[in-house]
């Protein structure tokens, strides 16, 4: 999958680079590049639709002069003196931020678990096989699934960081991913679920969330009737209904640059209690064979392991160089450095702050899903929902809906609702009574980073509106 000496032909174009920043005479320079190979195959309406590869890729400069800093981004490094001097033009008409250098090299802890080589040797007739292994699966798990969506697919990706100061980063990671959409129809009656895995690694052909997405699909058939009206209530998320509004609103109310310009629910709260007592967040820039984590981040700061929230309290926050230093120079903060926390989201944009990859834990420990339907007596338990990127970053307010609910007496399931409206504020929920599962699931987020996190019980701050 990987041609050979792909990293030695992203290293020499990203000299060529380095050359234009040398003969134009750029005060510093930072550059990152990309160049991803990979598979893929899409499954729809339970067959095998499309099949394709290729490779993708880039590069990215960023020039400062005297506190200002200008970008570029480049795919053919012939044109590598023309991007330099666009980046170097638009920095000379962009605001001074006092004190502005960018990073010098720092040792850095190495990563592993970033490349597997099983996975460079996999080809579409492999994926073909795994397509056909997932079908199969979700057809022996309930005669009346079918696929109507989703694909397999494998990369792999040669990347490199390096800057005027003496920093330089270069190596390869890969990935591989499925996801599926199981759609059940009884008597003309549509229930799905759509559930994905991936990882570094290469994954087995039927990973854990397939027979997960057919679960759901069945659970949600024959919807009882409830009474209307909305309620608040206690709510059972699961990892994959809770992540999408937890990456809304939690990691940018601890990123520095939000506090500091009081746009986080967290704002004026550093060192005091912002969470339930027994919970803490830690973002792990330093885990094995993470998707965000690595040796260093977007501006080849090291990378490093920190809690943000230890048992409630709000303890530290997400800076890069460059938030730092303007938030300091705009009197904002008297004091602030990178935390390693820089984000480069690919070479067309630069570096911005961000989370890598956080956690969330218990003090009081974990409990398996029955034990959380006893604790919650009566309520709700949630696996997706709708409009979560509409949720209110600033004061944690949200109004979502869902398809995939499901009702609870007793602390017993007695069936699924049709569709039902969810609001609250997740700040205020977080803050109550909040009880973590036993089974922790890696999700992606809508801002930045990879969140760990299990499903959340969630007893106060929520309110279920029946459709």
């Amino acid at each position: 999958m990987l041609p050979d000496g792909a990293q030695d032909r992203l290293l020499a174009n990203a000299q060529r680079i380095v050359d234009a920043c040398s003969s134009i005479g750029v005060q510093q320079w930072d550059l990152v590049g990309f160049q991803s190979y990979g598979h893929e195959l899409d499954i729809e309406a339970g067959k095998i639709t499309m099949a394709g590869g290729g490779g993708e890729g880039g590069f990215g400069i960023r020039v400062v002069e005297d506190g200002r800093f200008g970008f570029a981004h480049l795919v053919d490094v012939s044109g590598a003196e023309r991007a330099v001097q666009q980046a170097l033009s638009i920095a000379r008409k962009s605001p001074s931020i006092a004190n502005f250098v960018l990073p010098s090299e720092q040792a850095a802890t190495k990563v592993g678990g970033m490349c597997d080589t099983n996975i460079l040797n996999l080809g579409p007739e492999d994926l073909l096989e795994q397509a056909d292994a997932l079908l199969s699966a979700v057809k022996s798990a309930d005669e009346r699934a079918i696929v109507t969506g989703g694909g397999v697919g494998v990369s792999a990706t040669a990347s490199c960081l390096l800057n005027s100061e003496g920093i330089l980063e270069s190596g390869l990671t890969t990935s591989h991913g499925l996801g599926v959409q199981v759609t059940i129809d009884n008597d003309g009656k549509m229930t799905s679920s759509y559930q994905g895995d991936s990882s570094r690694t290469k994954m087995v052909d039927v990973p854990d969330c397939v027979e997960l997405a057919v679960d759901w699909a069945v659970r949600t058939q024959h919807p009882i009737e409830v009474e209307p009206g909305a309620s608040d209530a206690p709510v059972l998320m699961t990892s994959e209904g809770f992540s999408p509004l937890f990456s809304m609103v939690v990691p940018p109310a601890m990123m520095g640059e939000k506090l500091v310009r009081k746009e986080s629910f967290w704002t004026g709260k550093m060192n005091q209690n912002v969470m339930s007592e027994d919970l803490s967040i830690v973002d792990n820039g330093l885990l094995e064979g993470g998707f965000s984590s690595g040796s260093r981040d977007g501006e080849g700061v090291p990378k490093r392991k920190q809690s943000l929230v230890e048992s409630g309290r709000l303890v530290n926050m997400l800076w890069s160089t460059r938030d730092a230093a303007q938030q300091v120079a705009e009197g904002r903060i008297d004091v602030a450095q990178s935390t390693g926390s820089a984000v480069s989201r690919g070479h067309q944009s630069p570096p911005s702050t961000g989370a890598s990859e956080l956690m969330m834990t218990s003090a009081k420990g974990s409990r398996t899903f029955d034990q959380m339907l006893e604790q919650m007596g009566d309520g709700y338990v949630v696996n997706s929902v709708m409009g979560a990127h509409t949720a209110n970053p600033t004061s944690g307010d949200f109004s979502v809906t869902t398809s995939s609910i499901l009702r609870v007496v007793g602390g017993e399931i007695i069936g699924p609702l049709k569709q039902a409206g969810l609001s609250g504020n997740l700040a205020k929920a977080l803050a109550g009574n909040v009880v973590l599962g036993d089974d922790v699931r890696r999700q992606g987020s809508y801002s930045s980073g990879s969140m760990h996190l299990p499903d959340v019980l969630l007893m106060e701050g929520l309110r279920v509106n029946p459709a």
